[in-house]
């Protein structure tokens, strides 16, 4: 691929399995079983939370939350970590706060 995040991703893990800890719950090692660069937020329900409030607190506002297999994870993301998350959410105009999803 010709992305900068995905030559930077391949960097920083070389095809290694070790050393992909980023953060505390974030893992760079999704581009070692798909392409394109990411990385995942891992662990229990409440630490993922935790960690998108703290995300929140930096100034983050938006997150692409996804999983495999996509609909079984988006709804376990609904239910169990979206619920814990403490961080305002603080959606635009005509947009709901969850993925930015246009309001009808």
């Amino acid at each position: 691929m010709d992305s900068v995040g995905q030559a930077r991703m391949a960097a920083h893990n070389a095809g290694r399995t070790d050393g992909l800890t980023v953060a505390p719950n974030l893992r760079a090692g999704v581009g070692l079983v798909r392409e394109g660069a990411g990385t995942a937020l891992v662990g229990s329900y409440a630490e993922v939370a935790a960690r998108i409030d703290e995300y929140a607190a930096l100034g983050i506002d938006e997150f692409v939350l996804s999983g495999w297999p996509h609909r079984e994870e988006a709804e376990r993301v609904g239910a169990e970590v979206l619920p814990l998350v403490t961080a305002p959410v603080a959606a635009a105009p005509g947009r709901s706060p969850v993925a930015g999803v246009p309001t009808r």
